[in-house]
């Protein structure tokens, strides 16, 4: 489920050590043939691009992926070892085993053919009259126009509350559907080819007119949808209301049959995107019932092709892969097999990977530097000149409570309820996963917010920060190089897991999570003067990255990726602080010194630069920046770093480098 407020760094990393043995900057990353005040990317990267080829699985391949594939092989030899035994029914690990085992069993999927799926393309067939869709919406988990979960409500984060969110429409963006340039006309055309080659290899007849209706409807939808940058305001996607009000709202649908198919009753939700909803409403009662059964059909059938044969596999594979991100061959299927089992029983994967691979001491060591970066990021805010003290004491407020979670959840997530029946097909399993997931969420409706509640994997490698409950949040998998090393020096870890720390942190703090106050309610805190200023300043990091190229005449969107690029700012300045205080704290005998021809204050910006390290396909540089709200890698380094005073310093940036951006031009926030 796309939850809106929930800020991922994408792949960023952890820091130190204690003893201080190594540089952690390895030489054969560098491109030494470049200048490094002239592209300080390729000159920090170029070396480790060279050497990291593309391999043709991937749209793009970084250091990050590098380390996301070292733990997905450490996860398939815990799986795989699982699943080469026999276990008592109903255990975890024969859940585990039979998940890998029926991805892993292609021969067998081939056989049963679009079988599977059949059941569930009859029960959609069943449907004789449009006032049958309130009901039949409420029990489907294969189609519809929206989406329900649960979480925090944002005016009273203490509890939780149903929300809405848009959905419907297969390209994601809203763009995709009505940008007239080149590239995102070939995608629409090929999109249009492949519902009809899809509908095809299902046996259904009149697959081109229906590849046109679906075409037709997910553009109806789409057009009433937000965009993501839309999508980013908080306020705007906050519309709490009761059901009675919901029915008048959209009264084109019974609510109350609605939600009794989802087995609930609230007697509250948060709509999230009114126009869309409002939409969805008129189009099931003014599109004709065949239409609106070929749209769903469409989207069991779109839903379904990563579990059936292989020749679907592949076309879905030609259009999603090839055509929108430039991948040459599809995933192996094992690597498919374990991102299953991580998205289906992943706390359960994850407690066996702590108990291998994650070190306890490097958990301590991340909570003495989540507490340096915490002191130094409330330093930077007492010395803003641009914010009153009204405005700072709310914010140290919010920077204290925050919480801290590393490595591991302190509770297990409990997967009892959930069945796995291996005489069963893969879909119908798959099917199952997916109503534990549904039922496990709907679970908390009503309830106290669960703080202890992880919303990322202990395997995974990545970070977060959620506002709901002003909590940041470290991964066991991304403690490990390039973000963390325990055996390399200080310059090291603070410019690698540092930053990264320190960017989660700021998203407490960026344009979306400064709304959010230290308790996770959606108030404003803020005094007005302090908010226009805040926001002057926002402005131009916003036309900064407006003005950055990112393929031939396609732009970068500073407003979609402002979040992610305060973030990356904030991050740099506060850990480069925090490393700042301990060279004080140590004295001079205990400062780090000239290595390997690097300073310390040099060798921050090559760790932080190497994180991003990675090569990427013209295509999806286009997909991404459509769709991804963190800046490219080249230009989290060359679009952050001008930005950032003591990289000029450390690298002696003068007026002559094509990175210079005079002193007046430079972002200063956090």
């Amino acid at each position: 489920m796309n939850k809106p407020f929930l800020f991922f760094l994408s792949l960023m990393a952890l820091t130190a050590c204690t003893k201080q043995q190594t540089t952690g900057i390895h030489l054969e990353n560098l491109d030494t043939t470049v200048v490094a005040q002239n592209d300080f990317y390729q000159y920090a990267c170029g070396g480790w691009m060279k050497n990291n080829p593309l391999p043709n699985e991937y749209s793009r391949f970084g250091s990050f992926d590098k380390l996301g594939l070292q733990n997905l092989e450490q996860v398939n030899g815990l799986i795989a070892d699982i699943a080469a035994k026999q276990h008592p029914m109903g255990s975890i690990p024969q859940k585990i085993g039979d998940v890998y085992n029926l991805s892993m069993d292609i021969e067998r999927r081939n056989a049963e053919g679009i079988a599977p799926v059949l059941p569930v393309l009859a029960e959609l067939d069943a449907v004789t009259d449009k006032d049958q869709w309130s009901a039949v919406l409420g029990k489907a988990m294969d189609y519809g126009l929206w989406a329900m979960y649960v979480d925090a409500d944002a005016m009273n984060s203490s509890m939780n509350i149903l929300n809405e969110y848009q959905a419907g429409f297969a390209l994601s963006e809203k763009s995709y559907y009505f940008d007239q340039d080149e590239h995102t006309t070939h995608i629409r055309a090929e999109y249009l080819k492949h519902v009809e080659k899809m509908f095809t290899l299902f046996g259904i007849d009149n697959a081109a007119e229906k590849a046109q209706t679906v075409l037709r409807l997910e553009t109806r939808l789409a057009g009433a949808a937000l965009s993501n940058v839309e999508l980013r305001d908080p306020v705007a996607n906050y519309n709490k209301m009761s059901i009675d009000e919901l029915q008048v709202l959209v009264p084109q649908v019974d609510w109350a049959a609605y939600f009794a198919g989802l087995n609930i009753a609230p007697d509250s939700l948060s709509v999230g995107q009114v126009r869309h909803l409002q939409e969805a409403g008129k189009m099931l009662a003014e599109e004709s019932l065949e239409d609106m059964k070929t749209l769903f059909q469409w989207q069991i059938i779109d839903g379904s092709a990563d579990f059936l044969t292989e020749e679907i596999f592949m076309q879905n594979f030609e259009f999603y892969g090839r055509t929108l991100s430039g991948r040459q061959e599809p995933t192996p299927q094992w690597k498919r097999a374990v991102a299953m089992v991580n998205g289906t029983l992943g706390e359960a994967v994850g407690q066996m990977y702590v108990e291998k691979y994650f070190p306890e001491e490097n958990k301590a060591r991340m909570l003495e530097l989540v507490a340096n970066l915490q002191t130094a990021l409330g330093q930077r805010i007492q010395a803003l000149e641009w914010m009153s003290d009204e405005t700072k004491a709310k914010a140290m407020e919010k920077l204290n409570t925050f919480t801290v979670k590393i490595g591991y959840p302190d509770k297990w997530r409990d997967y009892t309820a959930l069945e796995i029946d291996p005489t069963l097909t893969y879909y119908a399993n798959i099917q199952r996963a997916a109503k534990f997931e549904q039922d496990y969420s709907l679970s908390f409706l009503g309830k106290p917010v669960d703080k202890d509640k992880w919303f990322m994997t202990p395997q995974t490698v990545n970070a977060y920060y959620n506002p709901a409950t002003n909590e940041i949040c470290f991964p066991a998998g991304i403690l490990q190089y390039p973000f963390f090393d325990m055996n390399a020096d200080d310059a090291f870890n603070y410019g690698a897991i540092g930053v990264v720390i320190g960017h989660e942190m700021t998203h407490g703090f960026d344009d979306q999570g400064s709304q959010f106050d230290k308790d996770g309610n959606l108030i404003n805190w803020w005094t007005e003067e302090d908010r226009a200023r805040f926001e002057e300043r926002t402005k131009v990091m916003e036309e900064y990255f407006n003005g950055i190229e990112v393929a031939p005449g396609t732009f970068a969107n500073g407003a979609f990726t402002l979040g992610e690029n305060i973030a990356d700012h904030g991050g740099l300045q506060v850990a480069y602080q925090a490393f700042l205080n301990n060279e004080k704290l140590k004295g001079e005998n205990g400062k780090l010194g000239i290595v390997e021809g690097f300073t310390p204050e040099q060798r921050f910006f090559l760790a932080y630069s190497n994180v991003w390290a990675g090569n990427i396909r013209d295509e999806e540089i286009l997909q991404r920046t459509k769709n991804d709200p963190h800046s490219l890698g080249r230009w989290r380094v060359n679009g952050a770093l001008p930005h950032i005073n003591a990289w000029y310093e450390a690298w002696n940036v003068t007026e002559e480098s094509p990175m210079y951006l005079a002193p007046e031009k430079r972002v200063s926030i956090w």
